[in-house]
């Protein structure tokens, strides 16, 4: 549904869409016969305003696809409530530097002959209400299928990138008449949620109002639930491989589908893409040819202390000179300096930090801190933008002891700013509501070391006091609510007073070590290429 090609493609979101365009970025640099499709979003997500007060304002980020990809001939039709709607595509080349290409085709059905209702529905990216989520679904799954026969695309597996995409396997059981091993047969799933509410969800009176009887209605329930069409159950009962996104992402899965095999790929990043310059040159003298095979990133001890420290250095002022120039908040460049960027959602806990404000203050007593966050909140989510508001409340709170920045329109060239400008990047999901993340991967590309709840993909890459630090217990210990809770708040303030401030301040030896262990230990394993190899031998061929 979502891809994050540019920062000028307004058609991402967020993590899930940042994933999709580094598996696209990973696929050229490996010669991959990989292809993409996704819908074309010309008003984009939002652009985010905030107030003074910190209320979010929702305005459109339009964008023209003319500017940056071409337009071809070829056109298929769906049918949308009895209606033939028709379907454009636009062809967009990810070019790698070592001189291969992977296609992303953007579906558009804003074209002449449509009605205006029909050609709004590639405008907006997750706009709109259950009936305008559905007929994208229905353009970006059967549409997609119809439009790669069109361009005569010999397709050897559709990899279904969450669920918004699962129509596209009833479009395959349409064209096998039936035969559901065939489907799976050629169907791979990837699910990037284990919260309930992230799993779309249509009535079958939505779905024959929209869809029609496009097959038997009795099998379409077999196949999607008998109450609902649930269309991560649709993915899962037509596609032979399945799996979630992290090690613990993978259990969690297992347990909401009891029934079906899922397997784990953990996430990565693309490392050229998410690593700062001043990193690239250090990485490029004492690692040539690291870019293409991030595993290199292991021999990062060979690099000297002072050069690692230099180049961190030099990705710390370009953010706070960012952060200055856009909030006029005055921070400075030698002070400790902890990010936290990601969807203004509650699960995501923007404000754990500030909890028990005394604690936090007795923290900054014992070494400055300054704390910048970033990050929209859905339309729809209106306990996110609370958070924000709440954040907003904080950061006036703290003004004369804590410096708090919040920066607005967060989107990727900001994002590039703070996971490699930051001194330590934190992470405060309830678990197990994240399924992996991939912003902690990004800066440890950039010896940014994490300090994180054990959830998602911190859970495989954490070792105590080496790659950075736990916040609360491990997924297999049993706790209360409200002793999990005491336990993370204790780690949270205790650790950042007695362990990263004294190392950060005093202890440089013990610091620029542990990013090191960043480099080597993490990013060279949780990297987009790693993840790309693990796919095509596990679930494409």
């Amino acid at each position: 549904m979502e891809i994050a090609l540019s920062n000028d493609i307004h058609t991402y979101s967020g993590g899930l869409g940042v994933l999709a365009g580094d598996v696209v970025r990973s696929s050229a640099d490996l010669n991959l016969p990989l292809l993409a499709v996704t819908l074309v979003s010309k008003k984009g997500y939002f652009r985010q305003e905030l107030t003074r007060e910190g209320k979010q304002i929702e305005h459109t980020d339009s964008w023209e696809p003319s500017q940056f990809m071409q337009q071809l001939p070829e056109e298929v039709t769906v049918k949308i409530q009895g209606r033939d709607v028709r379907i454009k595509v636009w062809r967009y080349i990810m070019k790698s530097v070592l001189g291969w290409e992977v296609p992303v085709y953007f579906l558009d059905t804003d074209i002449e002959g449509n009605p205006p209702e029909d050609r709004e529905i590639t405008s907006l990216l997750y706009g709109g209400d259950e009936r305008y989520r559905i007929k994208q679904e229905i353009v970006l799954g059967i549409g997609g299928v119809r439009m790669l026969e069109k361009l005569n695309v010999l397709v050897h597996k559709y990899h279904m990138n969450e669920g918004h995409s699962s129509f596209l396997a009833l479009e395959l059981l349409r064209k096998f008449e039936m035969d559901i091993n065939k489907v799976r047969n050629l169907c791979v799933f990837t699910t990037h949620t284990p919260v309930e509410a992230g799993h779309d969800k249509f009535s079958y009176e939505l779905v024959q109002e929209t869809l029609g009887e496009f097959i038997p209605l009795n099998i379409l329930k077999s196949l999607g639930g008998q109450d609902r069409l649930n269309m991560t159950l649709l993915a899962l009962n037509l596609s032979n491989y399945v799996n979630g996104v992290a090690k613990m992402h993978g259990i969690i899965s297992r347990e909401m589908f009891p029934s079906h095999k899922i397997h784990a790929i953990t996430n990565g990043v693309h490392s050229y893409t998410w690593t700062c310059e001043s990193f690239r040159r250090l990485y490029d003298k004492y690692l040539p040819g690291w870019a293409h095979e991030p595993e290199l990133l292991i021999r990062i001890d060979i690099v000297p202390n002072d050069e690692i420290w230099q180049a961190h250095m030099a990705a710390k002022k370009i953010l706070i000179d960012y952060v200055n120039t856009t909030t006029n908040i005055g921070m400075d460049y030698e002070a400790l300096t902890i990010g936290f960027a990601r969807r203004a959602t509650e699960y995501k806990r923007h404000t754990l930090i500030f909890s028990d404000p005394e604690r936090l203050r007795r923290v900054n007593s014992r070494g400055r801190i300054q704390l910048i966050f970033a990050g929209k909140a859905h339309p729809k989510d209106y306990r996110g933008k609370m958070l924000i508001e709440e954040l907003f409340r904080y950061k006036e709170m703290f003004k004369d002891e804590i410096k708090i920045a919040y920066l607005e329109n967060y989107d990727i060239n900001v994002a590039a700013k703070l996971v490699s400008g930051v001194d330590v990047w934190l992470n405060t999901p309830l678990p197990p509501m994240e399924a992996s993340g991939t912003s902690g991967m990004k800066a440890a590309h950039n010896g940014v070391i994490n300090f994180s709840v054990l959830d998602g993909w911190w859970v495989e890459g954490w070792i105590e006091g080496i790659t950075g630090w736990a916040i609360g217990p491990s997924p297999e210990e049993q706790a209360s609510t409200e002793e999990l809770k005491a336990r993370e708040l204790n780690d949270l303030y205790g650790k950042l007073e007695y362990v990263i401030i004294p190392s950060y301040y005093k202890r440089r030896d013990e610091w620029i070590p542990m990013m090191k262990n960043s480099i080597g230990k993490i990013a060279s394993y949780f990297n987009s290429h790693r993840m790309m190899h693990r796919y095509v031998t596990e679930a494409y061929l």
